[in-house]
């Protein structure tokens, strides 16, 4: 099948990624598709990001290769971040990268053609965790739809990371969907869940385009209990709820209040009692579901009931038999 020429556009957030942005950007001018569009956001970065984003991307050519590079005059976060990327963007389909992460030089190529083949409006695909030695093939489930998708994602079965997702940017502009700004936790989530709830056909390509870097294997355990990072998820999850409703009526209430329990579930992979505690607090009219997620494995349900019990020591006995063990050492 010979290709339309239909544009895509890459939104790259980027701040304070100096060291990653080389890898990321020849990632980028390498792919096998054109017309590309890249879209470089610095959300004023201290280091020399900026420079280095204009002397690489200067180096190559630009044929049927537009690059943007857009500034913000003070830091306003990954959510105004992406924002400026829409509105500037003018192509067919939005993909996103991290500035610290790379792409196969194939990626758009294959997604693009899967997209026009099985006229998609949001073709997914899976991706490798990278390490510092070595790599972890992650794959996504197979999905019949964008509601099975999205069902798949509320129970925490499929990633709702953007960069996983082609997506067409009519979606995005014909239901007016946007990153709420200061909302730099969870809008990832909130706004892929709205896309899908919106989208006509989905469908999964079964390769690994995207590296996503894990400089530390910690990372994989590390939770965030300020407030304002659960003022954050919190207004996503609600922003999202209140959408779903609109648009579909009560049709995903119970799978909002299981995903609520997917959001928290970091708070149970610590020894942190007071985690324990925060896990009960928040969203706590999810807790009594914590039982009915069938797609997860009977240990996470159990957690979640002992935690809901207050049976703490059974948490503690998972994270030092289990987390500590698995991504302490295994993933080390």
């Amino acid at each position: 099948m010979v290709l339309s020429k239909q544009v895509v556009s890459i939104i790259i957030p980027v701040y304070n990624a100096s060291q990653t942005l080389y890898e990321c950007i020849n990632s980028l001018h390498k792919q096998t598709y054109r017309p590309l569009e890249l879209l470089f956001i610095d959300d004023c970065s201290t280091d020399n990001s900026q420079e280095v984003i204009q002397n690489i991307s200067g180096q190559h050519s630009l044929e049927e290769l537009s690059i943007k590079i857009l500034h913000h005059g003070f830091n306003k976060g990954v959510a105004a971040a992406r924002n400026t990327g829409l509105d500037n963007a003018t192509g067919d389909y939005i993909y996103y990268v991290d500035a610290d992460d790379k792409i196969d030089n194939d990626t758009i190529e294959c997604l693009v053609k899967e997209a026009q083949e099985k006229d998609a409006d949001i073709v997914g695909h899976d991706w490798f965790l990278t390490f510092n030695s070595n790599e972890r093939y992650m794959k996504q489930p197979s999905v019949e739809n964008p509601d099975d998708a999205l069902k798949r994602m509320m129970c925490g079965r499929m990633k709702w990371n953007l960069w996983l997702y082609l997506v067409k940017r009519s979606l995005y502009e014909d239901n007016k969907i946007r990153f709420v700004e200061g909302w730099n936790m969870g809008e990832d989530m909130m706004v892929m869940m709205k896309l899908l709830s919106v989208a006509n056909k989905m469908v999964m390509l079964h390769k690994p385009f995207y590296h996503y870097r894990q400089v530390n294997p910690e990372a994989l355990t590390r939770t965030s209990q300020s407030e304002a990072h659960i003022f954050q998820v919190t207004n996503n999850i609600y922003e999202l709820e209140q959408f779903l409703q609109l648009q579909e009526g009560k049709k995903y209430t119970k799978y909002i209040e299981i995903l609520k329990l997917v959001i928290k579930w970091p708070l149970l992979i610590t020894a942190d009692k007071e985690c324990y505690i925060q896990w009960r607090k928040w969203f706590p009219e999810a807790n009594r579901y914590a039982f009915d997620n069938e797609v997860q494995s009977f240990r996470i349900r159990l957690l979640q009931y002992a935690t809901m019990k207050g049976q703490y020591w059974l948490i503690r006995l998972h994270y030092y038999g289990v987390i500590k063990l698995v991504y302490g050492v295994i993933y080390r």
